[in-house]
């Protein structure tokens, strides 16, 4: 499973706009304190919607506690940083990768970004702006990690499937 790392988030609509996101695709999330927020807080809840039984969410005090915990982290992690040399979409995501985002006022912390060098990667963007969202940035790279591993247990076909398509001449007089 992808696993997806905030690191100090502080605005709750952000996490949880994030945690909708990894309950929807079965990513487990990953919090480091210290937040910026309460996630009792409504507006957290409120951006999860009714998603939050679905949500696989564990709260780690720190780094070193995250890294204790799941040692295997360190062997299979990517940092999301705009500092980042190189795209996101140069990046080879196992099924079981470890992605890494940091809060939005200051991102990931220099020195974590320093020790893991190689591993960090960044959403193309034009080079006047700050940065995306963070929700927005998590979707874009949990995508892609999900792609490159075949969406592993995720629905590919919507209730469509079953419909036969118009043919094009149907299609051109209903428009």
């Amino acid at each position: 499973m992808v696993h997806i790392v905030l690191v100090e988030p502080e605005i709750p609509q952000n996490t949880g706009n994030i945690a909708r996101t990894c309950a929807v695709t079965g990513m487990r999330l990953h919090l480091v304190r210290p937040l910026g927020f309460e996630i009792t807080e409504s507006r957290v809840k409120r951006a999860g919607l009714d998603y939050w039984s679905m949500l696989q969410l564990e709260i780690h005090d720190s780094l070193d506690e995250l890294f204790s915990s799941y040692p295997e982290a360190k062997r299979d992690l990517w940092l999301l940083t705009t500092k980042a040399p190189r795209s996101y979409a140069e990046a080879g995501f196992s099924p079981d990768c470890w992605l890494f985002f940091g809060k939005e006022t200051a991102g990931l912390p220099e020195w974590f970004r320093m020790e893991h060098y190689a591993r960090c990667v960044r959403i193309p963007m034009r080079q006047e702006a700050r940065s995306l969202n963070l929700s927005n940035s998590v979707a874009i790279v949990a995508y892609e990690a999900l792609r490159q591993n075949g969406f592993p247990g995720l629905c590919g076909q919507g209730e469509m499937v079953n419909l036969s398509p118009a043919t094009p001449a149907e299609q051109s007089t209903t428009l």
